[in-house]
């Protein structure tokens, strides 16, 4: 293998010297730094650096941190680069000098064995040394620590210069504050005193922050120019921009840096076989950032560090203390998020989020408060509810037949009170209007988040942001290539027989490796490209959907078998409960089988989004998010749809009944309803996803994470256990936290609940109380997982929700058309009000129950389906009831539909058109009397537009009177002194006045 003339071997007596040359570019008017020395003579570099949060000479940052693997004998450590050096090594700051190649370099120490040459490993020390060369040449600054307290991990810190910074910053179109203060508009009269009196009493619940107090004078924004840094309050250059901000700045930076050279030889006994590959590797690294060289392995790692230790003794304050102090601590969880502070660490996208959510956990307290007003009054009721005294009187004697073939017997409808009276919580007049004012309360809340997302956009300087197309995905380049090259290769074929030496071809291949990306310019990826991918989409959901149903079946199955063994048992109490217990088992089963296809079916909606290969971040992310909620959705739904809409439905009538594959009988809703049954697989399912997905998965699994990490390091640095336990680098302590994956998952299972919440609201009312308490502990379990269990992740500006406040629309329209079917089809609402008003005798709701069954002559059973034990409740039974509008076995169309089935009928389907379009009209009354943008804040907003202009024509007015002044000295002084132009005499006054304003 042959070695790269920049690496060398150092003597032994020198080994423990290492410098890094590090130059920055003259980039637009700015001069080159000179080259920097990067270790330090301190006795104890750690404490001057902060422990990593600085570079060695602890007055540069560290903004962002790369890591990477690289091999040593385990046995015997190289010196540390961390060593003080003596002055002797320090004239050497233009050298660079690295540890010898493997095979290539001089003996490390006597008799030691060499190690074996590792092509792969070599590649990927090529590939970042090149690529730390072109971030060097974009100006940012380098710090290498491969001795680290985690063995065979190595460290490169990145700081960005002020010139960077400033380039960067103008680049992006920063919004940055000026000098410029300016009064925020205040309300006058009785507005005010009310907010006086609301703060004075919401005081106490107020986070100690000072980002959180409200202010009375802002600071002018405007996008940051550096011909226009005399606007800018620059007399702390090192917190003009702050920590958040210089982090996205140098992630850019990664991002659109790439490394072209192809560095990597093969031995000469390869030979030119692996010339092709060789192409394909240079090739593959041609247009990719740091998102492609995390991908293929060649960094670990990359990250912003943390602002500190956020607890312990003797810890600096910092934001990340203060967030855990304020925000991510259980105690206090009755306070208001700090979201500017949120946003001040984390940037604004993941403080939109937590905006968000704290908005909607706001918004679910009025609903959990009617929810309990609404459950109270049915439990206030329930001894006056007729049907509910009628089904548990004992004098009316009424004999139910079987609920399954041979095993069941006949029984008496009294035995089901319980059922009857639990119903009723549920299923009484106050649900309806529960769920009229839910529809109405999603309504509001969109538009009180929109406004609340305006404030913020204000309070933010993202008024007049526009988010710029993302740089494209390296799969989607990878992609783009393969189809380039394919091309190419069509067209070579086409003028083949072209006769070429054979030393221009070579050169060609190397000229189109070394400049591959022009392949790239004009060749895009089309539908006819993506379409199998699209194909296995679609066959790939419809499948998963196919499965969800085909689970659905199966716990039917159960149920419906299960119910039936249950019945054969001698014991009377067991019989007596077969429904609780074949219902609340059927739906811990359904909730297991809800969680572990959640998580299956988030991996399959990641691998279908990749193999369609979005050309950018945005639409990956926007197209997982779609089909991971149409899955999940699907998979969290369909038992509750089940028991909704489609259990009770389809059973036939005794004698005559529906069997599922010729022996199981479907099943029917109890007397009272299948309503009570679906509010407790509602209940169970929620609360189930609650309790063990979303809080125990959240907080078990981080930490068994993080400590099978901590266990798998300490095992590696056992032989340094001196040096491990010694305090760690700030980057070495964020390396072994778990890396940030997105706001995705945290979106979903929010938009889940909201589902829940809404979409089944009239059958389960205290569904929003129990998620407010949900989100109470949500908020900071999250808070807290940000905080000290995740790595910092990129600042990334956003000034909307994206595509969730799409699907938040979605899922609060569904909740109209649901509830209305709920409430007509589910409930005995409409028979109620049918019976009561065409029925009824003395117009009351006596006689509701027995007209709600029918008779059935015992008789007409089936061969081989009549009970088993006739005499079972003590005498002979002739007829029997069942709940169904049908003809009785005397008259002339015995067991055929009645006329009250079709009036009960046509009343529930006018009552779901009724009720879905009152509702509609009522929710968009809503959106349109309610504006988007609050006054004072379109106001404020006017009000900068105006105050930028006012000061970018007094700057104008003063380089006008700046330049007329010396234009008046220029006529004045016309003797021997005034040796320059006219021309020259203009344009130096107004240089010098551009750069005095």
């Amino acid at each position: 293998m042959r070695v790269n003339d920049k690496y060398s071997t150092l003597p032994a007596e020198d080994r423990s010297v290492h410098i890094i040359n590090i130059c920055a570019i003259e980039d637009i008017g700015y001069l080159p730094s000179e080259g920097t020395l990067l270790n330090s003579l301190s006795v104890d570099p750690d404490a001057e650096c902060k422990y990593g949060l600085y570079f060695r000479d602890g007055k540069r940052k560290v903004d962002y941190v790369l890591v990477y693997h690289h091999k040593r004998p385990s046995g015997n450590r190289t010196l540390a680069r961390r060593v003080p050096h003596n002055d002797t090594a320090l004239a050497a700051h233009s050298i660079r000098q690295d540890q010898p190649l493997p095979g290539k370099g001089g003996p490390v120490g006597a008799g030691e064995p060499q190690p074996p040459a590792d092509f792969h490993e070599d590649d990927k020390r090529f590939r970042r040394e090149e690529y730390e060369g072109n971030l060097r040449e974009a100006g940012l600054e380098l710090e290498h620590d491969d001795d680290t307290k985690i063995h065979g991990v190595g460290f490169v810190k990145i700081h960005a210069p002020w010139n960077v910074l400033c380039r960067e910053a103008e680049f992006l179109k920063l919004k940055m504050p000026t000098k410029k203060l300016y009064h925020i508009n205040e309300t006058r009269g009785l507005l005010k005193k009310i907010n006086s009196v609301l703060q004075k009493i919401t005081d106490p619940i107020q986070p100690k922050v000072a980002e959180h107090r409200p202010q009375t004078m802002k600071r002018l924004s405007y996008p940051f120019s550096r011909e226009k840094q005399h606007l800018f309050d620059l007399s702390d250059k090192d917190s003009f921009f702050d920590s958040k901000t210089r982090s996205t700045i140098v992630y850019e930076i990664l991002k659109r840096t790439t490394c072209t050279k192809a560095k990597y030889s093969m031995g000469q006994g390869e030979g030119r076989k692996k010339d092709s590959a060789l192409l394909s590797k240079r090739r593959k690294c041609g247009k990719y950032g740091i998102t492609s060289l995390l991908a293929n392995g060649v960094y670990s790692a990359a990250y912003p560090l943390h602002d500190g230790d956020y607890e312990g003794e003797n810890v600096e304050f910092n934001d990340r203390k203060l967030l855990y102090e304020e925000w991510a601590s259980y105690g206090v969880f009755y306070k208001y998020q700090p979201i500017d502070l949120v946003r001040k660490y984390f940037g604004e996208k993941i403080g939109l989020y937590f905006a968000w959510l704290g908005v909607y956990t706001q918004m679910l307290i009025p609903a959990s408060v009617v929810g309990v007003i609404v459950f109270l009054y049915g439990c206030a009721t329930v001894n006056e509810n007729i049907p509910s005294m009628e089904m548990c009187d004992q004098r009316h004697n009424i004999t139910m037949c079987p609920l399954c073939d041979k095993t069941c017997s006949y029984w008496k409808m009294s035995s089901a009170c319980a059922t009857a009276r639990a119903s009723h919580l549920f299923d009484n007049p106050a649900t309806v209007f529960f769920s009229v004012f839910m529809a109405l309360w999603a309504a509001t809340f969109m538009e009180h988040w929109k406004r609340k997302q305006m404030r913020l956009n204000y309070r933010w300087d993202l008024t007049g942001f526009e988010e710029e197309e993302d740089h494209p995905r390296a799969e989607y380049e990878a992609r783009v290539l393969e189809k380039s090259l394919r091309k190419e290769s069509k067209n070579k074929e086409k003028h083949r027989n072209i006769p070429e030496e054979s030393t221009n071809k070579w050169k060609q291949r190397v000229k189109t490796a070394m400049a591959g990306v022009k392949l790239t310019d004009k060749v895009k990826l089309t539908w006819r490209d993506r379409f199998p991918a699209y194909l296995t989409n679609l066959v790939s959901i419809v499948f998963m959907v196919a499965v969800t149903f085909a689970i659905v079946l199966g716990v039917i199955i159960y149920r419906i078998s299960t119910a039936a063994a249950l019945a054969m048992n001698s014991s009377p109490s067991v019989r007596s409960n077969i429904r609780v217990t074949v219902t609340a088992t059927a739906v811990i089963i359904n909730l297991v089988v809800i969680i572990l296809l959640d998580e299956v079916y988030g991996c399959i909606a990641r691998w279908l989004t990749k193999i369609e290969v979005p050309k950018t971040e945005k639409s990956f992310e926007e197209r997982l998010i779609f089909k991971a909620f149409l899955l999940k959705f699907v998979n969290s739904y369909t038992p509750i749809f089940y028991v909704a809409f489609f259990k009770g439905r389809f059973v036939g009538r005794p004698g005559d009944y529906v069997y599922i594959f010729r022996s199981f009988r479907m099943e029917e809703c109890a007397p009272g309803g299948c309503l009570m049954e679906l509010c407790i697989q509602l209940s169970i399912i929620m609360l189930g996803k609650q309790l063990i997905q979303n809080n125990l998965f959240e907080i078990g699994i981080p930490k068994m994470k993080k400590f099978i990490r901590y266990l798998r390091l300490k095992r590696q640095s056992l032989s340094d256990h001196d040096e491990y336990v010694k305090r760690r680098q700030r980057y070495e302590a964020d390396f072994t936290l778990e890396p940030f994956a997105g706001l995705t998952p945290e979106y979903m299972e929010m938009i889940i609940q909201f589902g829940f919440v809404t979409l089944f609201v009239a059958s389960f009312p205290l569904a929003p109380l129990f998620a407010l308490l949900n989100n109470i502990i949500e908020i900071r379990l999250d808070a807290k997982k940000f905080v000290t269990e995740l790595r910092r992740p990129v600042a990334v500006r956003a000034k909307d929700i994206g595509i969730w406040y799409n699907i938040l629309r979605g899922v609060g329209k569904l909740a109209v058309i649901i509830n209305a079917f709920v409430i007509s089809f589910t409930s005995d609402f409409i028979p109620r009000l049918v019976f009561l008003y065409m029925y009824s005798k003395d117009g009351t709701m006596h006689g509701f129950v027995n007209h709600t069954l029918s008779f059935f002559d015992v008789s007409d059973f089936q061969n081989g389906t009549a009970p088993n034990d006739p005499l079972d409740l003590g005498y002979k039974v002739q007829i029997c009831r069942y709940k169904d509008y049908r003809e009785p076995p005397w008259s002339e169309h015995k067991y055929d539909i009645s006329k009250d089935f079709w009036a009960v009928l046509a009343a529930r389907l006018a009552f779901v058109i009724v009720f879905q379009n009152l509702v509609m009209f009522m929710s968009d009354f809503v959106d349109w009397i309610i504006p988007d943008i609050p006054k004072d804040i379109s106001q404020q907003i006017i009000k900068e537009k105006v105050l930028m202009v006012e000061l970018f024509m007094r700057e104008e007015q003063g380089k006008r009177r700046l330049l007329d002044t010396w234009m008046e000295k220029d006529r004045k002084d016309d003797g021997p002194y005034n040796s320059h132009s006219p021309r020259a005499g203009l344009d130096g006054p107004e240089q010098q006045g551009g750069g005095a304003l």
